[in-house]
């Protein structure tokens, strides 16, 4: 079966929106940022949303919005980093997707995330980022794992070369429509 969709996955900072953006231009697909998707629908930005209504509301309208995303086609969607928190997530983006997880190393994910400011990043603001970083990754760790259909190692990496990369192991192990 060709790849329709593809959906990337992994932990902040493993460069899923910006390998995803050069990723749907090389491909000549559309491009969905996940988050930015739930900050349209509700009129406020994810940190705003964990803070005034938690995560467990943040968490139900990415599961919307993972239903809503199951019509498209010829797509690259980047996923929030906690989406595959949930099974039923998984599930549906399995359903019409195929999934790229990306990693990175903790170092690496920690220098990103301090570039773009750890107040975008709510589940990050705390007084040890770092230590948050390593606590989150071992609970997701196998999570990602679990969901991905393949894997890319972002680690020094810019996006074109992680969209490349993509795109070759596509083309050699699935097909692209």
């Amino acid at each position: 079966m060709a790849v329709d969709n593809i959906v990337l996955i992994g932990f902040m900072g493993t460069g899923k929106s910006s390998s995803g953006i050069e990723l749907a231009r090389w491909l000549r697909w559309d491009f969905i940022e996940m988050d930015k998707d739930i900050e349209r629908m509700v009129g406020m930005s994810v940190p705003d949303i964990f803070a005034q209504k938690g995560e467990a509301y943040f968490r139900n309208l990415e599961t919307q919005v993972c239903r809503r995303l199951a019509e498209k086609h010829h797509t690259v969607i980047s996923a929030g980093g906690g989406v595959v928190t949930r099974p039923e997530n998984v599930q549906i983006l399995r359903s019409f997707a195929y999934l790229v997880l990306l990693t990175a190393t903790i170092e690496e994910i920690y220098q990103r995330i301090m570039q773009d400011g750890k107040k975008r990043r709510p589940l990050l603001a705390k007084s040890d980022p770092m230590g948050e970083i390593k606590k989150l990754l071992a609970i997701r760790d196998s999570m990602y794992r679990d969901a991905a259909n393949a894997q890319v190692d972002t680690t020094g990496k810019n996006p074109k070369k992680i969209a490349l990369e993509i795109i070759e192991l596509l083309k050699t192990h699935e097909g692209i429509t």
